[in-house]
């Protein structure tokens, strides 16, 4: 399936080699006020064009077909695309018969019966992010005044990101990296319990976008080597807030009012300029692979802010369940 969401219901189309991708919100609350210029900070931090990013160059100049009017959302299905026009899809030849190692080209092959678009990478691709940043831009209007950040805080294994990027140029190889991102004032008591908790909304979300291995949240996989009595965080005034934050601003899968704190991470791209031994399909035998084309050296860089959309849409929809459920109830 390509939708996420109960009542804030977010669906993404396109492949990366097609005319357009985009997205389109069901749910999406009437009379929030909303410009096209609002989606283009975000789509530029998505953007490619640093160093160790991809050569590839698309404008991703936004394009509302529905859901806006006069500068307000309507209530309706809110659908926003963007056209793809730097493609170079002859580079993707060889991929039918030598599916990339790592990459989706083989269980699309299958899954697809060989119909699957496959030219950069099709509707597997990180270039798909784009309509899930732009539901993002939505999404973080719904949480207000509450903020999302990302960052970057580690890249090949080394917080020295820029040398862990000069050794994998020099090398002509690819790195993953290490996203931290943070919900700074969340509203308190939002998230159902068991099955649509705060961690597994946003899990479920993070998980959709391409090369996330792993989270965790609070003091996440360093919990186990800790008591109870100092993984606690006792509470020090009457509005919740704690003393330490190893639970993450979440208990009971529930928000507390502290700050929400994750990590993701995010594997190396599979597009590697090293040369790879791997089967041909169409013979039956091994054969040397290098990938051609243009792809990220450590495309954990482009990624924060697509983290922050993954984050915002699922709290958004938590949201709109607990207004639902409890109506206007306040923080």
């Amino acid at each position: 399936m390509n939708s996420f969401g109960n009542v804030f219901r977010v669906s993404l189309f396109g492949e990366s080699h097609g005319n357009a991708v985009g997205v389109v919100i069901d749910g999406c609350p009437p009379g929030i006020a909303v410009s096209p210029d609002d989606f283009i900070p975000d789509l530029s931090r998505r953007q490619s064009g640093s160093r160790g990013t991809t050569n590839r160059r698309e404008p991703d100049k936004p394009e509302v077909l529905s859901g806006i009017f006069n500068g307000f959302t309507t209530g309706s299905p809110l659908t926003v695309i963007t056209r793809n026009s730097d493609r170079i899809s002859s580079d993707y030849d060889d991929f039918k018969n030598i599916p990339r190692p790592g990459h989706a080209d083989f269980v699309a092959g299958i899954k697809y019966s060989g119909f699957a678009d496959l030219r950069g990478s099709g509707h597997f691709s990180g270039r798909i992010t784009w309509g899930f940043v732009a539901a993002g831009v939505i999404a973080k209007k719904i949480l207000k005044p509450a903020e999302i950040e990302a960052k970057l805080v580690s890249a090949g294994g080394s917080t020295d990101i820029e040398k862990a990027l000069d050794e994998a140029i020099a090398d002509n190889d690819t790195i993953g990296g290490i996203i931290e991102c943070r919900v700074h004032n969340p509203m308190r008591a939002i998230g159902e319990p068991f099955f649509y908790s705060v961690e597994s909304a946003i899990s479920h979300a993070v998980f959709s976008v391409p090369a996330i291995k792993g989270i965790e949240f609070g003091s996440g996989f360093s919990a186990p080597l800790m008591r109870g009595s100092e993984h606690n965080d006792p509470f020090i005034d009457p509005a919740g807030k704690t003393a330490t934050n190893n639970a993450g601003g979440i208990n009971g899968g529930i928000t507390n009012g502290n700050e929400i704190v994750f990590r993701v991470a995010v594997k190396p791209t599979s597009s590697t300029g090293v040369v790879q031994n791997t089967l041909d399909f169409s013979t039956g035998k091994m054969t040397q692979l290098k990938v051609k084309g243009r792809h990220d050296t450590c495309i954990a860089l482009r990624m924060p802010v697509i983290i922050e959309a993954a984050a915002a849409v699922a709290l958004a929809d938590l949201i709109m369940i607990d207004r639902a459920v409890n109506g206007s109830r306040g923080s």
